[in-house]
């Protein structure tokens, strides 16, 4: 564990924290502290109470970013399809199956 210097608010405070996070929990912390000055000077002077409301502002973002996360992609747009095309091969194919079903039945040959 390892001792991290924090600053929020405007004062100082003493965290522990595991060692590696220490990048971490400072990012968090400035997070807080960015929530708290967008809260602007005109909210009231009891500091817990602040800390409580940039939190809970943090807490809903967060919601929201998971809630995004975790629904599904939209579809893929439908493929544009040729019906002239698909008509044809369509067509194409009727022929072809009708000369094997003459030929399987020894009959004429169609062109």
């Amino acid at each position: 564990m390892s001792e991290v210097k924090l600053q929020v608010g405007g004062r100082s405070y003493k965290v522990s924290v595991a060692d590696g996070q220490e990048d971490n929990l400072r990012n968090l912390a400035a997070a807080v502290d960015a929530k708290l000055a967008g809260m602007g000077k005109n909210v009231s002077s009891n500091e817990a109470k602040n800390l409580l409301f940039a939190a809970i502002l943090l807490a809903d973002e967060l919601d929201e970013a998971k809630k995004k996360a975790s629904a599904p992609p939209p579809p893929p747009p439908a493929p544009e399809i040729d019906t002239g095309e698909v008509a044809d091969k369509l067509e194409r194919l009727a022929v072809a199956l009708e000369n094997a079903a003459s030929r399987l039945e020894g009959g004429p040959q169609g062109s």
